[in-house]
């Protein structure tokens, strides 16, 4: 076997379920998982319904390309969503459809890394486990730059030394983050691309929660987006990772894209095609569907809203906890630590959260997640109401 994959950590869920082991629920309370960022919205009635018409297609082989009109679709949901100028993303070239942005997160580092010991994959920390994986399996480290709260839950790139940019390949980026909900503003983005620009590394964009913000309140910015506010048609050296599962609550879909730099995606197409992620021709129509629509996407956002405001109204005066700029999570600091507090919320409440260390790694003595839960608002509203009135009632039972 591979040896790298001795490097791989266990996933934040398998050390839930080892910490939980043990604990036994207040049998008297129905549960309530905050843990696992499943949506549980209801999937578009007429996505299915464009699924369930196009079943006969999967007797057709599809191609790793994916079909003109879905890239037509996605380039013009971008176009836009992102303000781009007429004609600068070409769908042909800039647009290429992925089985789940978690799969082509994983892919297009291996596609994109050159095997080095002193090469590098930089990433937030707390992070998306997958960035974490695919450098180790690419054979280069791993390299993590807090998202601590005096700056906002954005890493501090002023403070990157050279010598890191120096060594690397590719910076994971995560706007809106997970799990902390902070949005890097389009001046940031730029600067990153000036960086990528004078030490020669790919940024890759992971912007799946870009569609669950505030009702009312300016979306948060995407990084084509600065490239067209910088006059970069060849989206040079950046790509961008976009999903339905967030936006549209289709996780079991299996549907998103990367879109961005034509020179990257084309050797990337290569790697796919002998990999065999062809996206099935039923899943592509029901994504078209999807892609070509904004009022499910409008409501989503409401139902969020509505969840935001009843929670942080009952745990406001009772923990350190913050509304994210965009996304489902909550990222409170917890009065005990975050382990301790997850064990007991679960025997005593029966409401499961995942504490922050799990979703950070250690550096220098510091991880930025622990003393932190992530609580994921994707339970029923009814739900996430009894389950903030239950971790009020366990803080102030400490």
């Amino acid at each position: 076997m591979n040896t790298d994959l001795q490097r791989l950590q266990p996933y934040p869920f398998e050390k839930l379920r080892a910490l939980l082991a043990d604990v036994v629920p207040n049998p008297e309370l129905a549960p309530i998982s905050l843990s696992i960022g499943e949506p549980k919205h209801a999937a578009p009635a007429f996505v299915l319904d464009t699924l369930a018409a196009n079943l006969a297609q999967a007797a057709v082989y599809p191609t790793s390309a994916g079909l003109p009109a879905l890239r037509q679709g996605i380039a013009g949901w971008l176009n836009q969503r992102f303000g781009l100028p007429a004609g600068m993303l070409d769908a042909e070239r800039h647009v290429l459809p992925v089985t789940g942005t978690r799969e082509a997160l994983f892919s297009f580092t291996q596609a994109v890394v050159q095997r080095d010991p002193q090469g590098l994959v930089v990433s937030p920390n707390p992070f998306y486990q997958i960035y974490e994986g695919a450098a180790l399996l690419a054979g280069v480290q791993p390299h993590y730059l807090p998202c601590d709260a005096r700056q906002g839950f954005i890493p501090d790139f002023d403070r990157v030394p050279a010598d890191i940019w120096q060594r690397c390949q590719l910076l994971f980026i995560c706007s809106p983050g997970n799990p902390t909900g902070a949005v890097i503003a389009l001046e940031q983005l730029q600067k990153l691309i000036e960086l990528a620009d004078r030490y020669d590394f790919v940024i890759a964009s992971d912007e799946c929660y870009s569609e669950i913000y505030p009702p009312g309140q300016s979306a948060p910015p995407g990084l084509l987006q600065a490239c067209a506010a910088m006059g970069r048609s060849d989206f040079a050296r950046c790509v961008v990772f976009h999903s339905l599962s967030k936006r549209s609550n289709l996780p079991g879909l299996r549907s998103g894209f990367v879109a961005g730099d034509a020179s990257l995606l084309g050797p990337y197409l290569t790697y796919r095609t002998y990999h065999g992620c062809a996206m099935p021709i039923p899943t592509q129509l029901a994504s078209l569907a999807a892609w070509q629509d904004e009022q499910h996407v409008a409501a989503n956002r409401e139902m969020y809203q509505s969840k935001f405001d009843a929670v942080l109204s009952i745990l406001g005066d009772v923990m350190d906890i913050q509304r994210p700029n965009a996304g489902f999570y909550l990222w409170p600091a917890t009065p005990l630590d975050d382990e301790t507090f997850t064990r007991r919320l679960l025997a005593e409440q029966n409401v499961a959260v995942v504490p922050g260390r799990y979703l950070s790694r250690e550096v220098d003595g510091h991880n930025p997640g622990a003393g932190r839960v992530r609580m994921a608002l994707v339970a029923p509203l009814a739900d996430c109401i009894e389950a903030a009135h239950r971790i009020r009632t366990f803080i102030r039972s400490l």
